[in-house]
This record gives C-alpha cells, structure tokens and sequence, in this order.
C-alpha cells in the first residue's frame, strides 16, 4: 500500500523519525508491538520497527538509524524521504510479539528501542511489573529519551561513555520463572544476553536482530523442492537458494531481506527436514520443522514439500 510521510523528527544524532499516514486520511491496518513495516526505498526494501501507539491507527510511525556502513536504505531514508512524499509500504508483520507474562524484562541497544516502545506502553498499560535497561554509545545519540522518562525509575538509561556498557551480569545473573527478557540491538548485545540467558527457563528469551547472525554451516548438498500447490518440482543445487530456484521455476514467493531476519518468505512445510539457517525463528520453532525461510534456509533430505 502507499502512504504519505506526513513528518520527520530528529529524535537523537542520527535517528530521525518518520509519522507515516494514509493518504485519504483513512485508518492504517492494525499491528501489535514488535510488528515492522517493509519500505520501499528506491530499488531496495527494508525493514523497521513500528515504535508509535497501536491504538492510534490513523498513523505509523519508524525511526531509522544512519548507519555509518548503510547499504542504502538509511541513506535514502535521511537524505530523500521528506514530508510530503509518497511511500510504498508492505505489512505491518510480527515475529516479536509481546507474549503474557506477569515480568518482563527489556534490554535495549541504541536503535533497538524501536520495537520495544510499544511493548512497554502495552505492559504499562496492564498493569504489568516491568524494566527497561537502554544503552548506547551517549546520551546525545539515544533516541525518544523524553518519552522513555515518563516511565520514572522502571527505565535505566546507560550511556557508555558515562557509565560503560550495560551490566548484563547484574541483570541476567540470576534465571527468574516467571519473567520473559526482550532484548534488541547491535549483534555484540543479542550474543552476550544469549549466552547468559543459556541457564534461564526455555522460551525466556526473545531477540529481535537487524542482520543476520554469524552461523558456520556444512557444505551445501543439492535436493528437490516439491511445491505442492502449485504441482513443481525444481532441483536447488549448491549455492543456490530455494527462493532464486523456484523464481527460475516462475514460481513467485514473497520475500524481502534475503537474510533470513524478516520473515517476508515464511512458509509450511509439508514433508521434510528443513536445515534451518535464519537469523529470527526461535529455537522452538525451528525444531517443530513446520515452517522455513526460503531465502536462506535449505534441506537436511533429498526432498522438501513446502505450501507453495
């Protein structure tokens, strides 16, 4: 769908917000926090966090970091997208949802905040006992701090060049029952809060990543894909993803980042041992083999059936 960018905030050094609107001033469809939008940006897509009210369906709203190693989609964001302008978008879409718990515990990287501002007006809101630890590199370069203050001493702002990195040991050390821990930002961050998550209750841990994670993985073997639907058999050779094989097949799928960490290409599967290469399923679903992303994930036997 198309929307209008309807105003662009700077919300710290390098984070600028974008209020996105329809541009017949109708109703947005609905989302839930942890939801993110797909943007077009030129010849390119890519993902960001809803971080606005879900109960305000008259507008989104993102913010974008300018990374200093973009590989294009914040640079358009910051130097083309002005108020005024119109914007392809695809979604809302949620692999992060807020699951019930009487506790939770959300730890935050520079421009990982996004996802989990709703998140905290939604536990906020149902009365939920809750924590936020937010770190970055300095106050100046942490986005919605104003926002974030009204919360009072729930939030615990950690700038490194004041206070050094987080105290992931004070605040992991000790595996809680009855708390989920919701966690998004740089990889360094996501690496070190699964490791010491590894003791707590399974299920605790929720990440959100914004690039693949590092993974060593065999050599590539060949195999057949059937897509059942649509009555296809194609041969994915080394090399090759499932997505690009069955594209040459003229059999479309959707799919967006081709990394594994959007979710864009999710699909059933129906027979088969999926090898399981993304970046955002968790590790439960990944074991229940009933689902895959095609754009990076392959096959441990000869043949795969998917819902295609």
């Amino acid at each position: 769908m198309e929307v209008l960018v309807k105003q662009a905030t700077w919300e710290a050094d390098g984070v600028l917000s974008l209020s996105l609107v329809h541009p017949e001033a109708s109703e947005l469809p609905a989302w839930t926090p942890g939801a993110h939008l797909d943007l077009h940006l030129g010849d390119r897509v890519r993902q960001y966090s809803l971080c606005g009210d879900p109960a305000d369906q008259g507008r989104y709203r993102v913010a974008v970091l300018r990374a200093p190693d973009s590989r294009g989609g914040s640079e358009y964001v910051h130097e083309r997208l002005r108020p005024g302008q119109p914007l392809r978008i695809d979604g809302p879409r949620n692999h992060f949802t807020l699951e019930p718990s009487p506790r939770y515990l959300f730890v935050a990287g520079g421009i990982g905040i996004t996802p989990l501002l709703p998140m905290l007006r939604q536990a906020a809101a149902e009365g939920r006992d809750w924590r936020l630890a937010y770190g970055g590199r300095s106050l100046r370069s942490m986005a919605f701090l104003d926002e974030l203050a009204g919360y009072g001493e729930r939030v615990e702002f950690v700038p490194q060049d004041e206070r050094g990195p987080l105290d992931l040991d004070a605040l992991l050390g000790a595996p809680l029952s009855d708390t989920l821990v919701y966690c998004c930002g740089p990889e360094p961050l996501l690496a070190a809060v699964e490791e010491r998550c590894a003791d707590w209750p399974p299920g605790s841990l929720r990440l959100e990543r914004f690039a693949a994670k590092p993974q060593d993985f065999g050599p590539d073997e060949p195999f057949e894909v059937v897509c059942q639907r649509s009555d296809v058999t194609v041969r994915v050779g080394p090399g090759t993803s499932i997505v690009d094989a069955l594209e040459d097949a003229d059999i479309w799928v959707p799919s967006a980042c081709r990394e594994g960490i959007c979710g864009t290409c999710e699909t059933r599967v129906i027979d088969g041992e999926p090898d399981h290469r993304d970046s955002l399923l968790s590790e439960g679903g990944q074991e229940a083999d009933k689902i895959m992303l095609p754009c990076v994930s392959r096959s441990l036997t000869p043949r795969l059936v998917l819902d295609l």
